[in-house]
């Protein structure tokens, strides 16, 4: 009996060890699975955008371009966080010949395309080259500056220019100036494979689709591992479909196409939801563009009068909830080179205005009248010019009269240069980020006289015509300088002669959102627009 019950008693220890080990063991893998992350999560982002087209040499809009960002590498980019420039298959910033147009780029070994072709020299000149040569809708930004590109070494580029131009780094960074593999594309004109991706980024295209798109790590990418085992994006036909999408949940991070009431309604709602904003200054900005061969717009007092009752806090508050900054210069205050020059013109000033208008002639009796266009099928800008007639009634009464006409964006590109619209409400987003793309496709003029205005140049193309040779002078420095210092001067005198000639009125620079779901960690916004979805993970 005695035995017997001690062998009952063992069993029953047994047993209660047992489930103590198991217990110990759920645990911590329970624990594991809660406060661990695997990496192994997909990421879905939702969006309005539209694509239709992923391959570089043609992808010209800034969601496509922010895509590429993901599936591709340049020679450069920008450290995240910052408008410095870095290495990426590049090694190191170019060594530059002493006339400025010979550029010699160490690549980096080891690099392999999603196909599993390998890197070098030869495969990044090819891809330069079919950029240029294939003629797609960006192909001038190298077209216009690149004389040839020869790969000297097995890792080593050389790039000879046209004319010295100091920004040219800066313009390899821009999306479509990937590496591509050269086993997958082909070079001639309209030759596009809009569909399919073969790059060397951190992700592969797996699926194209009208209605949604599918990357997936790439497991022998060279530099740092994504925090996510890929990205599926969801696009919605509208701002609403795609506001309830991340209200309910269905997607982790939306961007870009929510409208104004919306964004308003989720920082509003922020705290008891506990969903992630990121509210950053892009790097896109809003402009009037003033016709200087379309009388009275000839007239300088004329021009400087309307600078002077702009209202951009207004704006800020009224029609964009703070969704805006004000601008006072064409760069905006992100970059070194900004100078507001503007600001001595005033928001609102009636004063000012009132007394330029005299001097150029105009009364209650013999008002301004000036037609102000606007692209129709855009509701902000619409909301925008009213706002800006109503308070030149209400501070000037007739004095100044603006017609307000409206017609869809793409008429309205087609006819800028035509010098229909004396004055137009407009927006830029730079195609790379420098200063030099802020003031060089507004002021530069190729071919043009102070009787005739610009007949060949950016300023034509802007519907500006503004031809002024000293700030030709100018802009052909500063594609020359690389001393930051000296090409900050430069661009100060640009903006200064900007602001004194007005054949541009700066009026706000526009901010960026990122809305995450609040287990989304990682979730930063570039100033070049541009969402690093590598850093995405689930908590």
């Amino acid at each position: 009996m005695v035995m017997w019950r001690g062998f009952s008693t063992r069993r029953s220890l047994l047993k209660f060890l047992t489930l103590v080990c198991l217990c110990c063991l759920l645990a911590v893998s329970c624990s594991r699975s809660t406060s661990a992350p695997t990496h192994t999560e997909r990421i879905t982002l939702g969006t309005t955008a539209k694509v239709s087209t992923l391959d570089p040499a043609d992808a010209y809009n800034i969601f496509s371009g922010g895509l590429l960002y993901n599936l591709g590498d340049r020679l450069y980019t920008y450290k995240l966080g910052t408008t410095q420039l870095e290495p990426q298959l590049a090694t190191a910033l170019p060594t530059v010949s002493q006339d400025g147009l010979t550029y010699k780029i160490p690549l980096r070994q080891g690099v392999f395309f999603h196909d599993g072709s390998q890197f070098d020299a030869k495969a990044m000149a090819f891809s330069l080259e079919r950029f240029i040569k294939n003629e797609g809708s960006p192909s001038f930004l190298l077209a216009d500056t690149i004389d040839s590109i020869q790969p000297t070494a097995t890792y080593e580029l050389t790039i000879k220019l046209k004319k010295p131009f100091a920004a040219f780094p800066s313009l390899l960074a821009f999306s479509g100036a990937c590496a591509v593999s050269p086993n997958a594309y082909e070079i001639g004109a309209d030759k596009f494979k809009p569909t399919e991706f073969v790059g060397t980024g951190a992700y592969k295209l797996v699926r194209f689709g009208t209605d949604s798109m599918q990357f997936e790590a790439f497991d022998r990418y060279w530099g740092g591992k994504p925090k996510n085992r890929g990205i599926d994006i969801q696009f919605f036909s509208s701002s609403a479909n795609l506001f309830n999408a991340f209200r309910t949940g269905a997607v982790d991070v939306a961007y870009q196409g929510l409208a104004l009431e919306q964004i308003r309604n989720l920082r509003e709602t922020q705290a008891s939801k506990g969903w992630q904003i990121v509210e950053e200054l892009g790097s896109g900005i809003d402009y009037l563009t003033l016709n200087m061969q379309s009388p009275p717009l000839n007239r300088l007092e004329v021009r400087q009068a309307i600078a002077a009752i702009m209202d951009r806090p207004l704006l800020q508050k009224r029609v964009f909830q703070g969704q805006i900054e004000p601008l006072y210069s064409l760069i905006p205050p992100t970059l070194a080179e900004q100078k507001p020059v503007f600001e001595r013109y005033g928001d609102r000033n009636t004063k000012k205005a009132i007394e330029l208008l005299q001097k150029a002639g105009y009364s209650e009796s013999n008002p301004l009248k000036v037609a102000f266009w606007y692209r129709s099928n855009l509701p902000n800008d619409q909301l925008a010019v009213m706002t800006l007639k109503a308070i030149a009634q209400k501070k000037i009464g007739q004095l100044m009269q603006f017609e307000l006409n409206g017609i869809e964006s793409t008429m309205a590109y087609k006819n800028l240069d035509q010098g229909v619209y004396p004055i137009f409400l407009l927006d830029w987003t730079p195609d790379f980020l420098d200063s030099d793309n802020y003031i060089y496709p507004f002021l530069e003029c190729s071919k043009g006289s102070l009787e005739k205005g610009c007949e060949e140049g950016q300023s034509f193309s802007q519907g500006s015509f503004y031809f002024n040779e000293e700030a030709n002078k100018l802009i052909d420095r500063s594609r020359q300088e690389r001393n930051p210092k000296a090409r900050q001067q430069l661009f100060a005198q640009l903006q200064e002669i900007l602001a004194r000639d007005v054949p541009f009125i700066p009026l706000w620079q526009n901010k960026d959102y990122l809305f995450a779901q609040k287990n989304i960690q990682g979730t930063t916004l570039e100033v070049t627009q541009k969402v690093p979805l590598w850093m995405l993970s689930k908590n």
